[in-house]
């Protein structure tokens, strides 16, 4: 497998108009595709790194967490989400003026997927900051996945040896003509795992990854698909973001295998990768940290302060 499919200076894809513009606040519309040609330039100038914050995350997402795309009156974009917690929104561009960021707390109640320079700006303001530890990203370096050298990493070399040695393996770039077989593994994995997790998202992204300009591999044993990787680049072009990666179960090493074989045909162009979050789940937060992070993109959450 090269590393072509995956160099970050992809070409546009053409894609049809939005069928419904962006509209004003307080009025919204739901994340399609064809609003990317629009987002998706300003997403890429993002240097902090938040995963959450490329136009292809939103877009997969937007089910899930009832996403939806409002303009503010200064221009800048608005994302308008609900869950468990009740509403919220993600301000990616910064932040409005005192009059329309307060309406918006005070209509929306919370903000998250906030970046460490706009908690500063919040706080001095007067907003009630916290850190969202269960949804910061973990960050690794390229060549530290892709060689896992040094004492710490042992374990880790030995289950990709014993994958190596067990298994003919062969490689691909993930492209059009191997989609089925990554929905194959994908099946494959929801049914192994015994619940729905990401299911949709994943899916929708094997279908939609050439207008989303993902990226990733597809992995085979013997000619049985059995793991895909599927990401992008984000924090400037320095870093690629694994939002999905999947296996079959009943491979030894598999997954310790596709890391390492990811990060090894990364272009050099990413000096890091994103793994995304732990969701605050005790043993998905041991195997990120078992890889000794570099470092972690922070995330915080803000409401109106009880005495504002």
């Amino acid at each position: 497998m090269t590393d072509r499919h995956c160099h970050p200076s992809f070409q546009q894809p053409d894609l049809p108009p939005a069928t419904a513009p962006i509209p004003s606040y307080p009025h919204s519309v739901e994340p399609e595709l064809g609003h990317r040609s629009q987002l998706h330039p300003l997403f890429q100038e993002l240097t902090d790194g938040l995963s959450e914050l490329t136009f292809a995350n939103l877009f997969l997402f937007r089910h899930r967490h009832s996403y939806r795309f409002s303009t503010l009156q200064d221009g800048r974009l608005a994302v308008l989400g609900k869950d468990s917690g009740g509403p919220f929104f993600i301000l990616p561009f910064g932040l409005p003026d005192h009059e329309h960021l307060a309406r918006l707390f005070a209509e929306q109640r919370m903000m998250k997927c906030i970046t460490t320079a706009q908690s500063t700006a919040l706080a001095e303001l007067g907003y009630r900051v916290t850190a969202d530890r269960d949804n910061f990203d973990y960050l690794y370096r390229r060549q530290d996945l892709a060689s896992l050298t040094g004492r710490n990493y042992h374990k880790k070399r030995n289950l990709v040896k014993a994958f190596v040695s067990t298994h003919n393996y062969s490689a691909r770039p993930l492209r059009e003509e191997y989609r089925a077989d990554a929905l194959s593994v994908l099946d494959q994995w929801r049914e192994g795992s015994g619940y729905q997790g990401d299911y949709e998202a994943a899916r929708e992204a094997l279908m939609t990854m050439e207008a989303l300009q993902l990226c990733g591999g597809i992995y085979y044993v013997e000619s049985q698909p059995v793991a895909y990787v599927l990401g992008e680049e984000l924090a400037g072009g320095t870093t690629f973001a694994i939002h999905f990666e999947k296996a079959v179960p009943g491979y030894k090493g598999l997954y310790q295998f596709i890391n390492q074989s990811f990060a090894s045909i990364l272009p050099e162009d990413y000096s890091c990768i994103n793994r995304e979050q732990d969701l605050g789940e005790p043993g998905l937060r041991q195997a990120k940290l078992s890889y000794l992070p570099a470092g972690f993109v922070e995330k915080y959450m803000a409401v109106a302060s009880i005495t504002s």
